[in-house]
Protein backbone atom coordinates (compact mmCIF):
# COMPACT_ATOMS: atom_id res chain seq x y z
CA UNK A 1 0.00 0.00 0.00
CA UNK A 2 1.07 3.33 -0.91
CA UNK A 3 1.58 6.11 1.56
CA UNK A 4 -1.03 8.01 -0.21
CA UNK A 5 -3.83 4.87 0.38
CA UNK A 6 -2.93 4.29 3.82
CA UNK A 7 -3.08 8.07 4.60
CA UNK A 8 -6.16 8.01 3.14
CA UNK A 9 -7.28 4.76 4.57
CA UNK A 10 -6.47 6.52 7.85
CA UNK A 11 -8.11 9.69 7.37
CA UNK A 12 -11.66 7.07 6.59
CA UNK A 13 -11.05 5.43 9.69
CA UNK A 14 -10.94 8.40 12.28
CA UNK A 15 -14.31 10.13 10.18
CA UNK A 16 -15.30 7.00 11.26
CA UNK A 17 -14.60 7.12 14.43
CA UNK A 18 -16.50 9.96 14.92
CA UNK A 19 -20.06 8.05 14.36
CA UNK A 20 -19.08 5.81 16.78
CA UNK A 21 -19.39 5.40 20.22
CA UNK A 22 -16.89 6.14 23.34
CA UNK A 23 -17.55 2.76 24.47
CA UNK A 24 -16.93 0.48 21.47
CA UNK A 25 -13.73 2.85 20.46
CA UNK A 26 -11.61 0.12 22.84
CA UNK A 27 -11.12 -2.91 22.77
CA UNK A 28 -8.74 -5.52 24.63
CA UNK A 29 -6.44 -7.67 23.50
CA UNK A 30 -4.28 -9.92 25.62
CA UNK A 31 -6.14 -7.98 28.38
CA UNK A 32 -4.30 -4.82 27.05
CA UNK A 33 -6.21 -2.17 25.72
CA UNK A 34 -5.83 -1.33 22.35
CA UNK A 35 -8.26 1.81 19.87
CA UNK A 36 -10.24 -0.76 17.26
CA UNK A 37 -10.55 1.99 14.61
CA UNK A 38 -6.58 2.26 14.21
CA UNK A 39 -5.45 -1.08 14.82
CA UNK A 40 -8.30 -4.09 15.16
CA UNK A 41 -7.33 -7.32 16.10
CA UNK A 42 -6.79 -8.50 12.74
CA UNK A 43 -3.57 -6.44 12.65
CA UNK A 44 -2.38 -7.32 15.97
CA UNK A 45 -2.91 -11.11 14.52
CA UNK A 46 -1.17 -10.35 11.51
CA UNK A 47 1.91 -9.30 13.52
CA UNK A 48 2.85 -12.71 14.66
CA UNK A 49 4.09 -13.54 11.20
CA UNK A 50 6.35 -9.69 10.42
CA UNK A 51 9.83 -10.92 9.60
CA UNK A 52 12.13 -8.42 11.07
CA UNK A 53 15.50 -7.91 9.35
CA UNK A 54 19.03 -7.17 10.55
CA UNK A 55 19.13 -4.15 8.54
CA UNK A 56 15.57 -2.87 10.17
CA UNK A 57 15.61 0.55 12.58
CA UNK A 58 12.84 0.14 14.98
CA UNK A 59 11.63 3.12 17.33
CA UNK A 60 10.13 1.98 20.13
CA UNK A 61 8.09 4.50 22.77
CA UNK A 62 4.99 3.99 25.14
CA UNK A 63 2.38 6.48 23.96
CA UNK A 64 3.01 10.31 24.22
CA UNK A 65 6.96 10.12 25.24
CA UNK A 66 8.00 11.62 22.10
CA UNK A 67 7.39 8.81 19.38
CA UNK A 68 6.47 11.24 16.48
CA UNK A 69 8.91 13.90 17.39
CA UNK A 70 11.61 11.22 16.83
CA UNK A 71 9.96 9.76 13.57
CA UNK A 72 10.45 12.95 12.22
CA UNK A 73 14.50 13.26 13.54
CA UNK A 74 14.78 9.59 12.37
CA UNK A 75 13.47 10.19 8.90
CA UNK A 76 16.03 12.89 8.37
CA UNK A 77 18.84 11.34 9.76
CA UNK A 78 18.21 8.21 7.25
CA UNK A 79 17.70 10.83 4.12
CA UNK A 80 20.94 12.55 5.41
CA UNK A 81 23.11 9.47 5.56
CA UNK A 82 21.99 7.47 2.91
CA UNK A 83 19.42 10.02 0.48
CA UNK A 84 17.12 7.89 0.50
CA UNK A 85 13.45 9.71 1.28
CA UNK A 86 11.51 7.79 3.67
CA UNK A 87 7.58 8.10 3.81
CA UNK A 88 6.55 10.81 5.44
CA UNK A 89 2.57 10.81 5.37
CA UNK A 90 2.03 8.69 8.82
CA UNK A 91 3.60 7.39 11.96
CA UNK A 92 5.23 3.78 10.98
CA UNK A 93 3.96 2.22 13.99
CA UNK A 94 3.42 -1.98 13.00
CA UNK A 95 0.60 -2.45 14.61
CA UNK A 96 -1.66 0.52 12.41
CA UNK A 97 -0.54 -1.44 8.98
CA UNK A 98 -2.69 -4.81 8.85
CA UNK A 99 -2.43 -7.59 6.71
CA UNK A 100 -2.16 -5.93 3.62
CA UNK A 101 0.23 -3.24 4.49
CA UNK A 102 2.33 -5.93 5.81
CA UNK A 103 2.25 -8.42 2.72
CA UNK A 104 3.67 -5.56 1.06
CA UNK A 105 6.25 -4.34 4.04
CA UNK A 106 7.56 -7.71 2.59
CA UNK A 107 9.08 -6.54 -0.49
CA UNK A 108 10.77 -2.98 0.71
CA UNK A 109 14.03 -2.19 0.41
CA UNK A 110 16.01 -2.24 2.95
CA UNK A 111 16.56 -0.31 5.61
CA UNK A 112 13.02 -0.45 6.40
CA UNK A 113 11.79 1.85 9.46
CA UNK A 114 9.10 1.27 11.58
CA UNK A 115 7.81 1.60 15.02
CA UNK A 116 5.78 0.72 17.60
CA UNK A 117 4.00 1.91 21.21
CA UNK A 118 4.20 -2.23 21.89
CA UNK A 119 5.52 -3.77 25.01
CA UNK A 120 8.31 -5.37 23.75
CA UNK A 121 6.85 -8.87 24.82
CA UNK A 122 4.11 -8.09 22.60
CA UNK A 123 6.80 -7.03 19.55
CA UNK A 124 7.33 -9.86 16.59
CA UNK A 125 9.01 -12.56 17.98
CA UNK A 126 11.62 -12.18 14.89
CA UNK A 127 12.30 -8.73 16.39
CA UNK A 128 14.08 -10.17 19.27
CA UNK A 129 15.79 -12.74 16.56
CA UNK A 130 17.06 -11.20 14.14
CA UNK A 131 18.08 -8.36 16.65
CA UNK A 132 17.65 -5.14 14.16
CA UNK A 133 18.64 -2.33 15.90
CA UNK A 134 15.69 -0.92 18.31
CA UNK A 135 15.52 3.08 19.17
CA UNK A 136 13.83 3.14 22.75
CA UNK A 137 12.45 6.30 23.89
CA UNK A 138 11.04 7.24 27.52
CA UNK A 139 9.92 10.34 29.44
CA UNK A 140 9.41 11.26 32.45
CA UNK A 141 5.75 9.71 33.47
CA UNK A 142 3.94 12.96 35.24
CA UNK A 143 4.22 14.80 31.45
CA UNK A 144 3.97 11.49 29.58
CA UNK A 145 0.68 11.44 31.91
CA UNK A 146 -0.75 15.51 30.58
CA UNK A 147 0.51 14.84 27.09
CA UNK A 148 -1.57 11.48 26.79
CA UNK A 149 -4.61 13.22 28.67
CA UNK A 150 -4.94 16.00 26.31
CA UNK A 151 -3.76 13.90 23.18
CA UNK A 152 -6.76 10.98 24.34
CA UNK A 153 -9.17 14.13 24.55
CA UNK A 154 -8.24 15.55 20.91
CA UNK A 155 -8.53 12.48 19.46
CA UNK A 156 -11.43 11.00 17.53
CA UNK A 157 -10.31 7.26 17.65
CA UNK A 158 -10.12 7.47 21.26
CA UNK A 159 -13.18 7.86 23.52
CA UNK A 160 -13.30 11.07 25.32
CA UNK A 161 -12.13 11.82 28.87
CA UNK A 162 -14.88 12.02 32.04
CA UNK A 163 -12.32 14.34 33.70
CA UNK A 164 -8.49 14.65 34.19
CA UNK A 165 -9.13 12.81 37.68
CA UNK A 166 -10.51 9.89 36.05
CA UNK A 167 -7.91 9.64 33.05
CA UNK A 168 -5.01 9.83 35.87
CA UNK A 169 -7.07 7.09 37.77
CA UNK A 170 -7.08 5.07 34.30
CA UNK A 171 -2.98 5.53 34.00
CA UNK A 172 -1.81 4.78 37.09
CA UNK A 173 -3.59 1.58 36.66
CA UNK A 174 -2.42 0.73 33.63
CA UNK A 175 -5.99 1.30 31.56
CA UNK A 176 -5.21 2.74 28.96
CA UNK A 177 -4.63 2.14 25.26
CA UNK A 178 -1.12 0.29 25.23
CA UNK A 179 -1.40 -0.42 29.04
CA UNK A 180 1.00 0.24 32.18
CA UNK A 181 3.99 3.05 31.62
CA UNK A 182 5.45 1.59 34.46
CA UNK A 183 5.30 -1.97 33.09
CA UNK A 184 6.74 -0.91 29.89
CA UNK A 185 9.47 0.77 31.87
CA UNK A 186 10.53 -2.34 33.90
CA UNK A 187 10.66 -4.35 30.44
CA UNK A 188 12.71 -2.16 28.83
CA UNK A 189 14.89 -1.75 31.64
CA UNK A 190 15.72 -5.62 31.68
CA UNK A 191 16.95 -4.66 28.04
CA UNK A 192 19.53 -2.02 28.58
CA UNK A 193 22.38 -3.94 28.01
CA UNK A 194 21.20 -5.61 24.92
CA UNK A 195 23.86 -4.26 22.52
CA UNK A 196 20.82 -3.48 19.81
CA UNK A 197 18.81 -1.99 21.78
CA UNK A 198 19.65 2.45 22.75
CA UNK A 199 17.66 4.02 25.03
CA UNK A 200 16.97 7.45 25.34
CA UNK A 201 14.78 9.90 27.65
CA UNK A 202 13.01 13.02 25.86
CA UNK A 203 14.07 15.20 28.58
CA UNK A 204 17.96 14.74 27.36
CA UNK A 205 16.94 15.37 23.75
CA UNK A 206 14.86 18.48 24.41
CA UNK A 207 18.39 19.63 26.58
CA UNK A 208 20.59 18.86 23.76
CA UNK A 209 19.06 17.74 20.42
CA UNK A 210 22.17 17.96 18.42
CA UNK A 211 23.97 15.25 20.99
CA UNK A 212 20.87 13.39 20.66
CA UNK A 213 21.38 13.32 16.78
CA UNK A 214 24.77 12.01 16.49
CA UNK A 215 24.55 9.15 19.12
CA UNK A 216 21.23 7.75 17.30
CA UNK A 217 22.81 8.10 13.87
CA UNK A 218 26.04 6.18 15.44
CA UNK A 219 23.70 3.33 16.94
CA UNK A 220 21.97 3.09 13.42
CA UNK A 221 25.60 2.81 11.92
CA UNK A 222 25.33 6.05 9.84
CA UNK A 223 27.71 8.80 9.97
CA UNK A 224 26.95 12.14 8.87
CA UNK A 225 28.74 15.53 9.24
CA UNK A 226 28.64 18.39 11.61
CA UNK A 227 27.07 20.58 9.11
CA UNK A 228 24.11 17.40 8.71
CA UNK A 229 23.43 17.29 12.46
CA UNK A 230 23.36 21.34 12.44
CA UNK A 231 20.69 20.89 9.71
CA UNK A 232 18.94 18.05 10.89
CA UNK A 233 18.60 20.09 14.62
CA UNK A 234 17.11 23.27 13.26
CA UNK A 235 15.03 21.34 11.08
CA UNK A 236 13.96 19.44 14.16
CA UNK A 237 12.72 21.41 16.76
CA UNK A 238 9.30 20.47 18.35
CA UNK A 239 7.59 23.94 16.62
CA UNK A 240 9.69 22.42 13.16
CA UNK A 241 7.96 19.15 13.78
CA UNK A 242 4.49 20.14 14.94
CA UNK A 243 4.41 23.04 11.55
CA UNK A 244 5.78 20.28 9.42
CA UNK A 245 3.28 17.53 10.44
CA UNK A 246 0.39 19.79 10.49
CA UNK A 247 1.00 20.57 6.85
CA UNK A 248 1.56 16.32 6.16
CA UNK A 249 -2.09 15.41 7.95
CA UNK A 250 -4.79 16.50 9.86
CA UNK A 251 -3.05 14.77 12.70
CA UNK A 252 -0.73 16.79 13.18
CA UNK A 253 -2.52 19.22 15.81
CA UNK A 254 -3.60 16.18 17.56
CA UNK A 255 -0.45 14.83 17.49
CA UNK A 256 2.11 18.05 18.51
CA UNK A 257 0.58 19.93 21.40
CA UNK A 258 3.43 21.99 23.87
CA UNK A 259 5.73 19.13 24.06
CA UNK A 260 7.26 21.00 27.21
CA UNK A 261 9.31 19.51 29.80
CA UNK A 262 7.45 20.52 33.05
CA UNK A 263 4.01 20.79 32.04
CA UNK A 264 2.41 18.79 34.65
CA UNK A 265 2.86 20.97 37.35
CA UNK A 266 -0.74 22.40 35.70
CA UNK A 267 -2.45 19.64 36.06
CA UNK A 268 -1.67 17.36 38.63
CA UNK A 269 -2.57 17.86 42.72
CA UNK A 270 -0.52 17.63 45.54
CA UNK A 271 -1.90 14.14 46.30
CA UNK A 272 -1.87 12.93 42.65
CA UNK A 273 1.55 14.37 42.21
CA UNK A 274 3.01 12.21 45.50
CA UNK A 275 0.76 9.09 44.51
CA UNK A 276 3.17 9.31 41.66
CA UNK A 277 6.11 9.68 42.93
CA UNK A 278 5.18 6.79 45.22
CA UNK A 279 4.79 4.34 42.05
CA UNK A 280 7.97 5.59 40.44
CA UNK A 281 10.07 5.19 43.77
CA UNK A 282 7.99 1.55 44.06
CA UNK A 283 8.86 -0.03 40.50
CA UNK A 284 11.85 2.18 38.76
CA UNK A 285 13.69 3.96 42.05
CA UNK A 286 17.54 2.11 42.26
CA UNK A 287 17.17 1.16 38.30
CA UNK A 288 19.36 2.81 35.41
CA UNK A 289 16.43 3.52 33.59
CA UNK A 290 14.99 5.49 36.52
CA UNK A 291 18.59 6.95 36.75
CA UNK A 292 18.34 8.13 33.18
CA UNK A 293 15.05 10.01 33.91
CA UNK A 294 16.47 11.75 36.33
CA UNK A 295 13.04 11.77 38.00
CA UNK A 296 14.19 13.92 40.91
CA UNK A 297 15.06 17.01 38.94
CA UNK A 298 12.03 16.81 36.13
CA UNK A 299 9.41 15.91 38.84
CA UNK A 300 9.48 17.17 42.36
Amino acid sequence: MSSDNFSSKAQSRMQMAKDMKDEDKLYRYKGVLYPGVMCPEDHLKALVNLEAREEDLMLVAYPKCGFNWMVGVVRKIITEAIGITVETKMPPLIEFMGPKVLEALKEALSPRFMGTHLHPDNIPASFHAKKPKMLVIFRNPKDTLVSFYHFTNNNPVLPSVKSWDSFFSDFMSGDVPWGSYFEHALAWEKRMDDPNVMLVTYEELKQDLSEGIRQISTFFGFSLTESQVQQITEGSTFNAMKMSSANAHTLGNIIFRKGEVGDWKNHFTPEQSREMDDAFNKHLAGTRLGAKLNYQMHCQ
